[in-house]
């Protein structure tokens, strides 16, 4: 059987050819923002819309269509479905045990009473540490009402806990996105994880001056300056070597941990002039623990709120009275209290570090490959539509992590029982998500749209580079998913990059991170992170509030793409 060529303009048109190509991401892109339609039924339509664009459009064989079509929707459930189930998983084990609520409980208690210790101890470290290990708009939803606790207004709350949440989302569920984007343009996912990890430290530099701002004013952050740059540098120092050189499984874990400890630290030995509440009002001392006995009381408040809004499932947990346990009589956590809190993102760091390092050869061990091939129209060269079976990969070393947890918690089997059970409630309709998005990408790549769309977009020129992160700003916005967003347009961006000449890595990395930016915008993630505050179902209200500052962000990031290019191209090189 002879091997399909690609067609570079299969309409005679290379414009026509463009407008033909985008008609199953725009397709995608309407039913997801514009009719509002669930996530899995939209790429399921948008699939068929493809294949068929593909067969009669494109000519491409429908036998290996098909194929391509289901070895992506395989590689896709594998490399992220796997990754996201076992790390959903780990966090219904922590909440259903109670565990979650001590260690949430005992980081606001480290977090004293000056609203932009607060911010930055829990909105940008604590947060990046949910992203990490969950994603999905669940740093929103948790930290939003603990924030209204502490008496930032709701609104506000929300703008700033979505804001905090920016940097991380490149490496959030345990790298998905990260991952995908390996997947879907077959560049080597060390290489990717490393050039991401150059720009979100470059990118992590603004937020925290931000979040000051936001939560205190003008005054409060001129007085306060110096907790900006250790909460910014002390991420970039737990991120930025993970993510060089393990990958971008852990960088989030890394990152947040090292910034809250650091942060932990330094206020011990210096403090803003004044103690300030939210709106830069300065407070005094005995008000400043009036209020923290408050907020006291209220993050056990926001603590039920937010495993309420969070368990979809609607299964009763036993958080509230198992987080009474190791606790003093003022309601902090013991020693063994506070060990016990910590020691389940210590086991899944370490064995996660072990398990998928450059040092380990199980992810490569007993892999299996299924193909089907054509011959590129840009490059005249054999590309492969491939599912790698690898079954010692990154995910498994999330399940060996839960595994380990279990056995260190002791849960009872009704509480296992009522994990999977929420877990699947929850993510049944992600995980049909990336099995679709995934099938897509690779027909899309198979049949040669993608070809035909970056062969349109580099005649822009250089310029692309402006245009890339852009693009990854709308993709996220409207489909909600980082992981989504570098699966559809991910092998557009990069073959784009090539002909374009261009670091091979640059313009991938910028789609990736204009994902990362558009987050607070997106109405699928903001429907997670609204839920536990009376902004349900007003999720509008909150993306316009979002709007202004998301822009803001946009542009630092076009200067970042811009300055890697003209400056620091070799980092975004192989």
């Amino acid at each position: 059987m002879d091997v399909f060529h690609q067609i570079l303009a299969p309409t005679g048109s290379m414009w026509t050819t463009i407008l033909l190509a985008l008609v199953p991401l725009a397709a995608l892109l309407f039913m997801l923002a514009v009719l509002r339609m669930t996530a899995w039924l939209a790429t399921i339509i948008a699939g068929i819309v493809t294949i068929a664009i593909a067969v009669w459009g494109w000519h491409a064989p429908f036998g290996g269509s098909l194929k391509s079509y289901f070895y992506g929707g395989l590689q896709g459930a594998w490399t992220i479905d796997w990754i996201t189930f076992w790390g959903l998983v780990i966090f219904n084990t922590l909440v259903l045990t109670g565990d979650f609520d001590r260690f949430k409980t005992w980081m606001v208690n480290q977090a004293t009473v000056d609203v932009r210790i607060q911010t930055l101890m829990l909105a940008w470290a604590f947060g990046a540490l949910l992203e990490g290990l969950v994603g999905f708009g669940y740093p929103w939803a948790v930290v939003v009402p603990i924030l209204v606790g502490l008496g930032i207004v709701d609104l506000e709350a929300i703008r700033v806990a979505a804001l905090a949440n920016n940097a991380p989302v490149s490496y959030g569920a345990l790298g998905s996105p990260v991952l995908a984007l390996a997947a879907v343009t077959g560049l080597p996912l060390l290489g990717l994880s490393a050039s991401i990890g150059d720009m979100v430290a470059v990118l992590a530099l603004l937020p925290p001056f931000v979040l000051i701002y936001l939560v205190s004013g003008w005054d409060g952050l001129v007085e306060a300056w110096p907790l900006a740059i250790v909460g910014s540098l002390s991420y970039i120092i737990g991120q930025w070597p993970v993510a060089h050189y393990l990958g971008p499984y852990l960088p989030d874990l890394s990152g947040a941990l090292v910034s809250f400890w650091v942060l932990f630290l330094f206020v011990k030995v210096w403090k803003p002039k004044n103690i300030r509440a939210f709106g830069g009002k300065i407070i005094s001392e005995p008000q400043a623990r009036a209020e923290a006995a408050q907020a006291s009381q209220s993050t056990v408040q926001a603590s039920q709120a937010s495993v309420q809004a969070s368990r979809s499932s609607g299964v009763e947990s036993r958080t509230v009275s198992s987080s009474q346990q190791n606790r003093g009589s003022d309601g902090s956590l013991s020693a063994g209290g506070a060990f016990r809190a910590w020691l389940p993102y210590i086991i899944l760091i370490i064995v996660v570090v072990l398990w998928t390092g450059p040092w380990s050869h199980l992810p490569g061990r007993y892999a299996h490959k299924w193909s089907v091939s054509a011959i590129s129209s840009v490059t005249n060269k054999p590309l492969s539509s491939t599912f790698n079976f690898n079954p010692l990969s990154g995910g498994t070393s999330i399940l060996a992590s839960w595994i380990l947890i279990v056995l260190f918690l002791h849960p009872s089997m009704e509480t296992l029982k009522k994990v999977f059970a929420r877990t699947f409630k929850q993510m049944w309709g992600a995980l049909l998500v990336a099995f679709f998005i995934f099938a897509i990408a690779y027909i899309f790549v198979y049949a040669g749209m993608a070809n035909s769309l970056a062969f349109g977009f580099s005649k822009v020129g250089w310029p692309f580079v402006i245009l890339a992160p852009i693009l990854g700003w709308i993709g996220v916005a409207l489909s909600g998913s980082n992981t989504s967003t570098n699966a559809m347009f991910g092998p557009i961006q990069a073959v784009t990059g090539k002909l374009l000449g261009l670091p091979v890595l640059l313009t991938p990395t910028l789609n990736s991170l204009g994902a990362e930016v558009g987050k607070p915008i997106a109405p699928q993630t903001a429907s997670v992170g609204v839920s536990t505050s009376r902004f349900v179902r007003s999720e509008g209200e909150v993306i316009r509030h979002n709007m202004a500052w998301t822009l803001i962000v946009l542009g630092y990031l076009i200067l970042i793409g811009l300055l890697f290019y003209f400056v620091f191209p070799k980092e975004m090189s192989l």
